[in-house]
């Protein structure tokens, strides 16, 4: 039987270069609700027939629907052989940083202002290129939440996170997550929860190298990170030691969910005796799963290593199959309409003037 380390070992107290020229971003926070688009009736300058409006109606339902299979066909365009993926690659994604502040807090002006820091997973088919335009809705997203706020950024730092919501669509991020709300209290009336800030978005790979997992990324927007992505951890290529908890070990009393992960019967086989195993992409498949993020000071390196299985064979390395990942998602998001916020809600399917601007600066 394995040694048991402790939590305590493991983790620490949780709470519940420039690529091209730099965008400046308008920092003044939007509205969090979706507001009611005006009808085509009300925005016709030439007070058209009720019929008329109706008719272009339905053409622009055709439209977007056209564009909806366009996406989908984007998505799953130019796919290139399994055989030449990396054995190390076990998912490759989009990955998207925001955070919230706290309660009235529409901007934030320094990390203490920030009430949470989540990750949002978007992995995409394993033998697929990305192409032009938004990805399509799979249904696949994972929202993570880091409780600590700020990402590890060296062996040192050793912070939890844990899945708040797998298998989520783009309108349950969209409802769910990024969305601030308004609620009322006998005490100091009405207060509000602001919506979500973007603060970067690139692409992912989970890897392994044997003996660990990896979570590595690139970010691809902003351009130039800024003292909010500095002071938060995020880097331009970043990554970190991912490891699953067994569900059966019970947390820390300040790291303790209401309720832990639904694993299937294999995947718990798999913890034995152990309190951590090195995550694989089926174990974020579950809501409440909680994982270990341990910061590598050496960026990408470790976790982009050819592995020997593949010296030996006329694969790709890890790293090049980032960097094309990488080029590929910045030519995408870059034919997006809009600056660097609206790329951001374009690519997921949200208005983005009712959301607040991607933030750099506190």
């Amino acid at each position: 039987m394995a040694d048991k380390p402790t939590d305590q070992d493991q983790c620490q107290q949780v709470s519940a270069g420039d690529k091209h020229k730099t965008e400046v971003e308008n920092p003044d926070a939007k509205r969090t609700k979706i507001k009611t688009e005006t009808s085509l009736d009300e925005t016709n300058e030439n007070g058209k027939e009720e019929k008329q409006s109706a008719h272009q109606d339905v053409k622009q339902e055709m439209e977007d629907s056209k564009a909806d299979v366009k996406s989908e066909d984007d998505a799953k365009s130019t796919p290139k052989s399994d055989t030449d993926v990396p054995s190390s690659i076990l998912e490759k994604g989009i990955i998207y940083f925001f955070m919230r502040g706290r309660v009235d807090v529409e901007r934030p002006e320094e990390v203490g202002d920030i009430a949470r820091t989540f990750i949002i997973l978007r992995p995409i088919p394993h033998d697929a290129k990305l192409s032009e335009g938004p990805l399509s809705d799979a249904g696949t997203s994972r929202i993570l939440i880091l409780p600590k706020k700020v990402l590890p950024t060296s062996g040192r730092d050793r912070f939890m996170a844990f899945v708040e919501k797998s298998g989520a669509s783009y309108d349950e991020i969209k409802g769910q997550f990024l969305a601030g709300e308004a609620y009322e209290t006998k005490t100091k009336g009405t207060r509000h929860t602001p919506a979500a800030t973007p603060i970067g978005e690139g692409v992912y790979a989970i890897t392994t190298t044997g003996r660990a997992s990896h979570l590595a990324y690139m970010i691809t927007i902003p351009e130039k990170l800024g003292e909010v992505q500095k002071d938060l951890g995020v880097k331009e290529q970043g990554s970190f030691i991912i490891s699953t908890k067994n569900p059966r070990y019970p947390a820390p009393a300040s790291a303790r969910l209401p309720k832990g992960p639904e694993y299937p019967k294999e995947i718990l086989e798999e913890f034995r005796d152990l309190r951590w195993i090195p995550s694989r992409p089926n174990h974020l498949d579950h809501d409440n799963a909680q994982v270990l993020l341990i910061g590598e000071s050496s960026g990408i390196k470790k976790a982009l290593e050819v592995q020997d299985d593949d010296e030996k064979a006329p694969k790709q390395e890890p790293l090049e199959e980032m960097e094309e990942l990488e080029e590929k998602d910045l030519k995408r998001m870059h034919q997006l309409s809009g600056d660097h916020s609206a790329a951001i809600y374009a690519d997921l399917k949200v208005h983005a003037e009712d959301y607040p601007k991607l933030q750099t600066t506190f």
